[in-house]
């Protein structure tokens, strides 16, 4: 049976600060328990539950950020397969920006830290290559939508 998991990949732009896409940072929590890896927030879809309302709660749980903070990007959903432990498990990653850039992370007892990370920081904290292409993938998406704009 495959683990499934959801979550975001959440960022915020900062204001004054350079222009785009140099503005945007991305949210990662370093874990509590095994490798003290670094991770978007992100959890186990319970029985019953869809998977976006998973990543909500998750990142709720995880981060104390709510659908009140966030706005979801429309078009980017990014689906991670791998094995934990010898078993299978696949991740869904929504995007969604952080409305307010100056909202406070509160860490739950999962996690020990949080960092705000500029894409490159972010993929060198993340350490494994398909959580490092999702984040670009991520940044790729972000930066076509605003060449729309």
């Amino acid at each position: 049976m495959v683990l499934r998991a959801c979550g975001f990949i959440i960022f915020r732009r900062l204001v004054g600060r350079i222009p785009p896409p140099g503005n945007i940072e991305y949210l990662l929590l370093q874990t509590s328990y095994g490798e003290h890896h670094w991770t978007p927030p992100k959890g186990h879809v319970d029985p019953g539950e869809d998977d976006l309302t998973t990543a909500l709660r998750e990142t709720k749980e995880e981060a104390g950020l709510g659908t009140e903070d966030l706005k979801v990007i429309k078009g980017f959903v990014q689906e991670l397969h791998y094995e934990v432990r010898g078993k299978p498990k696949e991740v869904l990653y929504w995007l969604a920006e952080l409305k307010d850039p100056g909202t406070a992370v509160t860490l739950s007892d999962e996690h020990q830290d949080y960092r705000w990370a500029q894409l490159e920081e972010a993929c060198t904290l993340a350490r494994y290559k398909d959580l490092q292409d999702t984040l670009r993938a991520a940044h790729r998406h972000l930066e076509a939508c605003q060449d729309k704009q």
